[in-house]
């Protein structure tokens, strides 16, 4: 799989919430320090989903995100949770599905995404997963099409995740961004 994606560091978490969150995400996506991503700022929330723009380097970047309506795993500490959906107009990156752990996932683990009883794969990187990049656009598409997505992982310290997102607003929530970067 090409790995066109990178992981957020370790700033990310440190500023918090999903704002910052964010922030760092998707400056990690394009090589961009957090320190040059600039405001955020929300579009509309669409039932369990928003939807939001900002500019990095001069390009508008927009994504939506929700986070879990259930959580569960035999853990002690997790991070904020977080699926996004991002588009990157600039750099023809579009309907990128991305997962956003809490917690560094298991060196070479993948991720099971689960929507409506229609599996997919994602791959990780640190607290990140990813789906490959012709498998974006056919996520996205279920999703839009479903109801819930469980999203399975393991992490570093062998602890297993079940994250269960509503799909409540998504179509939306897409159709916002879409038209703030002139997606079609």
């Amino acid at each position: 799989m090409k790995a066109r994606k990178t992981a957020p560091t370790g700033s990310a978490r440190a500023l918090g919430a999903l704002g910052a969150l964010t922030l760092g995400a998707l400056a990690g996506f394009g090589s961009v320090p957090v320190a040059q991503a600039q405001q955020v700022n929300t579009l509309g929330v669409s039932g369990d989903w928003t939807a939001y723009t900002m500019t990095e380097n001069g390009n508008t970047v927009c994504y939506v995100a929700s986070q879990p309506k259930k959580d569960e795993g035999n853990y002690t500490a997790r991070d904020e949770i977080y699926a996004l959906v991002t588009h990157r107009p600039a750099q023809k990156q579009l309907y990128v599905v991305t997962i956003y752990a809490g917690y560094p996932y298991k060196e070479g683990s993948s991720v099971d995404v689960s929507i409506d009883n229609v599996d997919y794969q994602l791959f990780t990187q640190g607290e990140t997963a990813w789906a490959s990049d012709d498998m974006d656009k056919k996520i996205v598409t279920a999703m839009k099409r479903g109801v819930t997505m469980v999203v399975k992982g393991t992490s570093s310290k062998g602890t297993s995740t079940r994250d269960t997102y509503s799909l409540n607003g998504i179509t939306a929530s897409l159709s916002t961004i879409d038209k703030a970067c002139g997606v079609r």
